[in-house]
């Protein structure tokens, strides 16, 4: 009889246990975001972000992780017009966000990226060390706004050597 108690409180443990650390992944750590960031592209002219016209902004964010950023938003910039002023990303990969923030779709995003319906812009390089804002935004204007590791981020967060291509880590005191 005790070894079915002992059963039982192992799957009561593992259930709660299991239970809090999807809480924590889901919903514990982001907010939405208040006073979201304008949304900004970087200029093939100048190499420095610009804002672009965008209405109807919705983010979300957490302290946990630079790249847990996700934004929605609309804008009446044509694609013509955003590829002759602005970089395109190249790599763009749409992070996945929590389903409760239901304007995001990092499946629909990146099936539109791949057939062209969408087009990725470089937001901001190096928004974080590592991290850079990325920004794709579909023929119709809707637009979506994520943050991904660049190929120095992927280096110094798996351990290689940053090499010379990198900018230098600030010296945080940690």
């Amino acid at each position: 009889m005790s070894g079915k108690l002992v059963g039982i409180a192992i799957m009561i443990i593992a259930l709660t246990a299991g239970a809090w650390m999807y809480y924590l992944q889901v919903y514990a750590f982001y907010e939405e975001v208040q006073t979201p960031d304008p949304v900004a592209l970087t200029s093939v002219a100048t190499g420095a972000p610009e804002d672009i016209i965008a209405d109807a902004i919705t983010a979300i964010d957490a302290d946990s992780s630079p790249i847990r950023y996700r934004a929605c938003f609309e804008t009446p910039m044509s694609h013509a017009l955003l590829t002759e002023t602005y970089e395109l990303a190249v790599g763009a990969e749409p992070l996945v966000a929590p389903d409760w923030f239901d304007c995001f779709d990092a499946q629909e995003i990146g099936e539109a990226l791949q057939t062209g319906e969408a087009l990725a812009f470089l937001g901001q390089e190096n928004i974080e060390y590592g991290v850079d804002r990325i920004v794709a935004i579909f023929e119709d204007g809707r637009g979506y706004v994520w943050q991904q590791l660049n190929d120095c981020g992927r280096k110094a967060y798996d351990g290689t050597q940053v090499g010379p291509d990198c900018p230098a880590r600030e010296n945080t005191g940690n």
